[in-house]
């Protein structure tokens, strides 16, 4: 037998040893994820040589050198690295089997499982205020919903039926005769908008409407009837034919859960007699309204004794618009102390006179906490506020007011000190018609700005360190204001345009300088403002684009409204848009 000489069948050796290995991998050598090749080798008996494990050694060698490049790079070479490039450093990642989408059984999902308040708000963010136009579907996505699961379901007939929006006479139709089928369904409508409602559509006259009987006296009070715990009830000047007398017995004794209503615009002269004849009911009875939130808001026909006899039994009030009626410095009185008026408006009414409404606002327990007024007149016709009621006025106001319209109100520059204090609270002013020149309009927004010199000393009390607080205003109403023009405006001595008075973003003016402003487009564009109109109104609003975004005119006291300078009240929560937005913001 020919023997061998012993061959060295261990790899060539390293620059790097295995204590070495961890500079190179940031591993630590004891790591249980080191690789075994980094471990010192056990010392095993040697075996004893054969041709054949020869054989075998030398194929492993050399698969061993040539199991990447042949010729290792340069870098390589340098770096010792091309020794560790086939070995997998990280542990083998167990293989992720596909994600199964899993199934809920009924009632099961997470969704289903969420407290009911918390389902009954997420499933209202899918319902529409404000309808569309003519005869679209609307609610699509609560329709689908219905579809869903008896969870689902339950949750979404509470928000389909607890506010019932109807801009047609044959919307009101089916939901009447839904409700008549299914009376349980009545019993959970709160609301019923009929702010939208219009008699004409599809090329049907009114006449022709009213020949299909779809929204009569009749079944409007049917539907009163179903409704027992409705809470909310808006109408308007299109069903003033449809309210009679038993509607209004209906609405004002047979719904003990109703907490406003509007009678928007409602002026005919059928209306007018029905209202009287349902109120003198109250003249001989003890009774009082639950009604909190009242708008009769151009009901110019009413008599001046129906105000006179309902507004004693509202002892709760909060709300109360009578914008162009007959109402009286006796009826305006006879509110009663344990109301709490939060919103008043009382434009335009021409039976008031002003020391009487400043003898209201300054002593009447009910008027301590005000958020929104408008005392606005027609100085074409008359004039509500003097300047002796001006200055009687202005300092008795409350720091709860947001809104406040002057506009007709005599105020002359020597009033300057005692508006000044109301424009560190107030979001939105109007004084529209005032006789004040722009230096005075100036020292509203910066300290450094002191009014022109009046001829009347006015008295104000105020500490000579006080700091300046900057103004709040949103909203500045300079409309037929003899100083304000589109070249004032656009003068170095007006700043009402810079960026240093802002929050103001939005001021009205008069026809003759919106149209002057309208011409000056690249002006406008320079300056950062647009001019922005709707019906018979114009502002001169801060462009949003150009400043970086506003703050957004939604608040808490204007209940949905997003607009500044509303001059109807709103009597409930929701989208404006309908009749009502006509009367907020375009009239």
């Amino acid at each position: 037998m020919i023997t061998l000489p012993d061959l060295d069948l261990s790899p060539p050796p390293s620059r790097y040893y295995a204590a070495d290995f961890h500079k190179l991998t940031n591993r630590r050598a004891t790591s249980p994820l080191t690789p075994d090749f980094a471990l010192p080798d056990p010392v095993l008996p040697a075996p004893t040589p054969t041709s054949e494990n020869r054989r075998t050694a030398a194929t492993a060698d050399r698969r061993a050198f040539s199991r990447h490049d042949a010729v290792p790079s340069y870098t390589a070479t340098r770096t010792g690295i091309s020794e560790l490039a086939g070995i997998d450093l990280e542990p083998s990642k167990p293989a992720v089997a596909a994600e199964v989408p899993r199934t809920w059984g009924p009632g099961e999902s997470p969704l289903e499982k969420l407290p009911v308040e918390v389902l009954d708000e997420i499933v209202a963010q899918l319902a529409l205020d404000t309808p569309p136009s003519g005869y679209t579907p609307r609610n699509v996505d609560l329709i689908s919903c219905l579809l869903t699961s008896r969870t689902i379901h339950v949750a979404t007939i509470n928000t389909l039926y607890s506010h019932i929006t109807i801009p047609h006479s044959s919307i009101f139709y089916k939901f009447l005769t839904h409700i008549a089928e299914y009376p349980g369904l009545g019993s959970i409508v709160k609301r019923m908008d009929l702010s939208h409602f219009t008699s004409i559509g599809l090329g049907r006259s009114r006449q022709v409407n009213s020949e299909v009987q779809n929204m009569t006296s009749r079944t409007l009070l049917k539907c009163l009837e179903l409704t027992p715990a409705i809470q909310e009830i808006l109408l308007q000047e299109n069903l003033d034919d449809d309210i009679d007398e038993h509607v209004l017995s209906k609405i004002f004794y047979g719904l003990p859960k109703l907490r406003a209503v509007d009678f928007c615009a409602s002026s005919s002269k059928p209306f007018a007699e029905c209202f009287t004849s349902a109120v003198t009911d109250l003249i001989d009875s003890p009774l009082n309204l639950g009604i909190r939130r009242l708008g009769l808001h151009e009901c110019f026909t009413l008599p001046s004794a129906v105000f006179e006899t309902l507004l004693p039994r509202l002892p709760h009030l909060t709300h109360l618009d009578v914008s162009h009626t007959r109402i009286t410095d006796r009826a305006l009185a006879s509110i009663p102390e344990s109301a709490s008026l939060s919103h008043l408006n009382l434009g335009r009414c021409t039976q008031i006179s002003g020391h009487g409404v400043v003898d209201f606002l300054t002593g009447h327990p009910a008027a301590k906490n005000l958020v929104f007024l408008n005392l606005s007149c027609d100085i074409a016709r008359y004039r509500l506020l003097w300047e002796a009621d001006v200055e009687r006025l202005l300092p008795a106001l409350p720091t709860t007011l947001r809104s406040l319209n002057l506009n007709g109100a005599k105020i002359r520059p020597w009033h300057t000190p005692i508006i000044l204090p109301l424009t560190k609270h107030l979001e939105e002013l109007s004084l529209a018609s005032a006789d004040l020149p722009m230096q005075n309009i100036n020292s509203f927004f910066r300290p450094d700005s002191p009014p022109s010199s009046p001829t009347r000393e006015i008295v104000v009390t105020q500490e000579p360190s006080q700091p300046w607080i900057e103004p709040t205003l949103h909203y500045l109403d300079l409309s037929s204001i003899p100083a304000i023009t589109q070249s004032s405006l656009f003068s170095t001595s007006c700043i009402l345009l810079s960026p240093g008075t802002a929050p103001l973003e939005v001021i009205e003016l008069g026809d003759k300088a919106i149209s002057s402003l309208r011409e000056c487009r690249n002006t406008n564009k320079r300056l950062g403002w647009v001019v922005k109109e709707l019906g018979r109104r114009g502002w001169y609003v801060r462009d949003s684009n150009a400043t970086g975004g506003n703050q957004g005119g939604r608040r808490s006291w204007k209940m949905g409204a997003m607009w500044w300078g509303m001059r109807k009240c709103p009597v409930a929560w929701g989208e404006v848009g309908g009749l009502y937005g006509h009367y907020m913001f375009k009239k």
